[in-house]
This record gives C-alpha cells, sequence and structure tokens, in this order.
C-alpha cells in the first residue's frame, strides 16, 4: 500500500509540472523520492546503473510508450536526459531487458504501471498540452474501464476457498509436539493460531486474543500457552514436519504435466534480524553489517518456468566470536538441503551465489549427482586470465580445472563471459561440459536465481508472524511455518491455474493477500 501510495504521489507530481513544461523538463527539475520499493540486486551486486534513474527512466518509457531501441536511441541523441535522469552513461538496451526482467520486483513493475498510467489518463482526462504522452487507448480498453481489473473470470470465489481448502487439508497432519494426549488443545488449534497470526501479520499476545474473538474463548489456546507448546517442537521435529508436509503437497501436483522434471534448484540463505544481547545465543550469527545480528535459515527450492516451492529448509549454526560453534561448513548446509530435496523431486541444477563458493560445496553437489552453476570470486589465478582474455580481446573463455578433497574430486569448468550488468566479466564454475561458443548462453540461467529473493520476500512480509522473543525454538517454529503458508500459497495458484485450459504461465494469478483473505475465511466462520 505504501508503495502504492507514492507511487501516485509520483504521477501528481508529474501532472501538476506537465501543466507548465514538457516532459523532459518536468525530470530535470525532479526531486521526487523513490523510498517504498526495493533494489531487486543486493548491496554486494556490481550494478553501476541508479536503481532511480532506472525506475524513473521505466516510468518515462511508460508514459511515452516508447520501447527499449527507441528510448535508448533518444538518450544516445540526447545524451542530456540520459543524464538528467541520473545516468553516469547512456545504458544500451539490454540493460532495460535486464533490469526489468531480473532487477525488478512485482512491486516495483505495479509501482511503474501506477505513476504512469496515472499521468497519461489525467494528461488525456484533464486535456493538458503533453504531446510526448502516449494515447491513453494503449493502456485502457474503454469498454472494459468500469471492470473490476483484478477480477480473473476463468476462476469461480467457490473455486477459489475449495482449492484454498484442499491444500491447507494437507498441511497440519505431518507436525507433532509430542504434547500429552489428554492436554487441553490439540496440536491442529495451535497451528491454525499460528496460520492466523502469519496471515494478519501480528504478534502472538494480539494474535490469540483475535482468534478467540472469532473462534470463541474456549477454542484456541492463549498467547503463553501457545509459546510454550512451540518451544515443544525440537529443530529435527519441525525440519522432519515440513519434509512430510513437502512430500504430501507435492503428491497433489504429481500428476500434472506442468510440473516440470526434473527441476533447477536454487540454495541460498536469509536472515530474521535479532536485537538483544548475544551471550549465550549460539544460533545469533553476525551479517555483512559487521554491526548487524540474525537468525540465519537456508532453504532449497524450485525455481525457472515451473511452480515455485520450497523443498527444504535448514537451520544454519555459524561460528561467532560470542559463541563456541565449530568453524562454518556450509557445505554440510548444503548436503543436507539437497538429499532431503531429492526425496521429493529430480535436481537437475542448482544454482548457488557466490556466499558458496568453496571446493568443498563443489564436491558436494558432485557427490550428490547433480550439477551446479555457481559465480567465483575472483581470485590471482581468475584475474591472470581475465588479464590474458583482455590482451586478446576476447568477451569468452572457458577454463578447465579439477577439484580434490577428502571426499572426492571431479573435472570443472571455470566459465568467464560478460557480466550481465553491462561491465566486467563474470566468472562462473560448473561441473557441466561447457565449451566457450555455449558458455554465455549456459550462464544465463544464473538469472533464474533472483526468483528466491523474491519468494524471501514474501515470505517475511506475508506469511511470517511477528515475534520478540529471543528463543531460537520459536523463530525456528515461525519461519518453518511461514515457508509452509508460503508453499500453499503457489500450491494453490498452481492448481486453479492447472484446471484452466491453455498455456501454463507460473506467474501468480492468486496473489499472496488473496491467499491470506481466503486461508483466514477457512479458519475463522463469518459472523
Amino acid at each position: 500500500m505504501q508503495s502504492l501510495c507514492e507511487a501516485y504521489q509520483l504521477g501528481i507530481t508529474i501532472r501538476d509540472k506537465l501543466k507548465e513544461a514538457d516532459l523532459v523538463t518536468v525530470f530535470e527539475d525532479f526531486d521526487h523520492a523513490i523510498d517504498a520499493i526495493e533494489d531487486g540486486y543486493p548491496a554486494w551486486h556490481p550494478a553501476p546503473l541508479s536503481f532511480r534513474a532506472m525506475v524513473l527512466s521505466f516510468v518515462f518509457m511508460e508514459i511515452t510508450g516508447d520501447s527499449y531501441a527507441n528510448f535508448t536511441r533518444r538518450l544516445t541523441r540526447q545524451p542530456e536526459v540520459a543524464t538528467i535522469l541520473g545516468f553516469s552513461r547512456v545504458p544500451d538496451e539490454s540493460a532495460f531487458s535486464r533490469a526489468w526482467r531480473n532487477r525488478f520486483d512485482d512491486a516495483t513493475h505495479e509501482y511503474i504501471h501506477a505513476a504512469a498510467h496515472f499521468v497519461v489518463k489525467e494528461v488525456h482526462d484533464r486535456s493538458i498540452s503533453a504531446p510526448e504522452v502516449r494515447p491513453k487507448a494503449e493502456i485502457v480498453d474503454d469498454t472494459q474501464e468500469d471492470a473490476d481489473p483484478v477480477e480473473d473470470k476463468s476462476f469461480s470465489q467457490d473455486e477459489i476457498v475449495q482449492t484454498t481448502r484442499l491444500a491447507r487439508d494437507h498441511a497440519y497432519g505431518h507436525f507433532d509436539s509430542g504434547r500429552a494426549s489428554n492436554a487441553s488443545y490439540e496440536d491442529t488449534q495451535f497451528f491454525e493460531l499460528q496460520t492466523f497470526m502469519g496471515m494478519v501479520r501480528c504478534g502472538t499476545s494480539q494474535g490469540a486474543t483475535r482468534f478467540q474473538y472469532r473462534r470463541g474463548k474456549e477454542y484456541g489456546p492463549h498467547g503463553d500457552t501457545h509459546l510454550r507448546a512451540v518451544k515443544q517442537f525440537g529443530p529435527e521435529e519441525l525440519v522432519r514436519g515440513f519434509n512430510k508436509t513437502t512430500d504430501r503437497l507435492l503428491s497433489v501436483i504429481a500428476s500434472e504435466a506442468s510440473f516440470r522434471r526434473p527441476v533447477t534448484a536454487a540454495i541460498d540463505i536469509t536472515t530474521i534480524p535479532y536485537y538483544g544481547e548475544v551471550e549465550e545465543m549460539p544460533m545469533v550469527s553476525g551479517t555483512k553489517d559487521r554491526d548487524g545480528r540474525a537468525f540465519k535459515f537456508a532453504t532449497l527450492s524450485i525455481i525457472g518456468q515451473n511452480i515455485p516451492l520450497v523443498l527444504a529448509v535448514e537451520p544454519v549454526r555459524e561460528s561467532s566470536e560470542w559463541d563456541e560453534n565449530t568453524s562454518n561448513q556450509i557445505h554440510r548446509t548444503v548436503r543436507r538441503l539437497v538429499r532431503r530435496a531429492k526425496e521429493h523431486v529430480p535436481i537437475e541444477t542448482v544454482l548457488c551465489d557466490r556466499e558458496f563458493d568453496s571446493i568443498q560445496v563443489f564436491q558436494t553437489l558432485s557427490n550428490l549427482d547433480v550439477n551446479y552453476l555457481i559465480p567465483k570470486r575472483v581470485s590471482s589465478s581468475e584475474r591472470n586470465v581475465l588479464e590474458q582474455m583482455e590482451e586478446d580481446d576476447q568477451e569468452v573463455a572457458v577454463e578447465s580445472a579439477s577439484v580434490h578433497v577428502e571426499s572426492g574430486s571431479h573435472p570443472m569448468r571455470l566459465l568467464y563471459v560478460p557480466s550481465t550488468s553491462g561491465e566486467g566479466t563474470a566468472v562462473f564454475a560448473t561441473n557441466l561440459r561447457v565449451g566457450p561458443e555455449e558458455a554465455e548462453t549456459f550462464c544465463q540461467r544464473y538469472s533464474r536465481r533472483w526468483q528466491i529473493e523474491s519468494e524471501y520476500k514474501s515470505i517475511k512480509g506475508d506469511f511470517l508472524a511477528k515475534t520478540s522473543s529471543k528463543d531460537y525454538r520459536v523463530r525456528l517454529f515461525y519461519f518453518v511455518f511461514a515457508v509452509l503458508l508460503y508453499n500453499i500459497w503457489r500450491l494453490t495458484d498452481f492448481l486453479l491455474k492447472a484446471g484452466v485450459d491453455g498455456e501454463m504461465d507460473y506467474a501468480p494469478v492468486l496473489t499472496a493477500g488473496e491467499c491470506v483473505e481466503l486461508v483466514a475465511s477457512a479458519l475463522i466462520p463469518h459472523d
């Protein structure tokens, strides 16, 4: 909601300025803040092009109707426009294409469309003289203008609710707290409360009160009772329950032809910020921000043109100055994730980021008989190759290498390809035989890994219940349950689309917010 408010404020500002100036001049005098949307590239990503400049460029293109090619030609002819937008150089056409596909998430797409389309409609509705603004008919179908733009005629509300309940029914049965059979509340009631808390984004005390208000005072547990029950679930039991639930969810779609196998998977680590004392907190780790502290969780997810499900979750325990943990051995985390995921589906290729650049990780994946594509940190040996490529005026190179560690050995390739950021050369490691003529195309697969960033944003933004508890058992339970709810959303959306004729579009038709409302309505009877 905040991002849309800011988008409309941006549109209003542009509209008002267009009454007195042309479009380029409007952007020249522009000081509007863009704070409500986030750069899809992490802070360490070597993107040389300003995120703000990119967003403003797409707003400009959406207002004028310029294609990437036309807009690039405009900037080349008028480099001062590139400077006005905030670029230090004129981007090429592919830079805009990559930004839209890889750098911008759904919220940014919506932001750009909301701001630009508001301007287009206002210019024509108010008869503002702005010849560069595209025709209103290009963004609005007059015959459909009064229709609800969110409504999808393919699905009835009953079908959506029925499918959501079907997915939910596969979730709770595989978690067991080990509590006495004569306990006041069944485990299912705690799961229902946790689902409600995650979907309305509130804490335990408030969530329990609101849940009891709707279901009845005797139905649900109090907040402190809920926390005590949550602490009964040990990490191994939680991971085991998640694994069984994932298997059950996948069995629902096993016969669907549009669920593609073998799968491409991504492994990554996400953080949940922790604020407090770190003494006797072995599961709290440091972050890239030296002063930051966080709980860390590793996941393995299906990515690419497929149903994006999280197949495995693993707590991450690192060695920090305030604990006595053994040194970090990320390859063991990778091994557990892949083994667990392979119990559900065959895995063809695993994509990881530079955090997993380790010969131990490479060998672990090779031993597990999966392909990998992982960006390399540039050391002296890679730097020598890069210097030689520059001397030879090469854009692509492939170097043979090998891994030899205690757990085994295997041949590998180091692929040197143009960076997708448009600057410099990226280096990737793979255990596949890839030649120079196919290296660049092969490495483009890595762009799929960015789907996991949107996944984390949804898990933590749409489904993670709030808590200030320092107890790791609570934090792990909340995160695992948020991932479970995310999977239910994705499964529900997939089943909806699988029931409609036509080619499968893997972008969600059922938003996370709609899933929240529907599952909540299934949990809470209407007044």
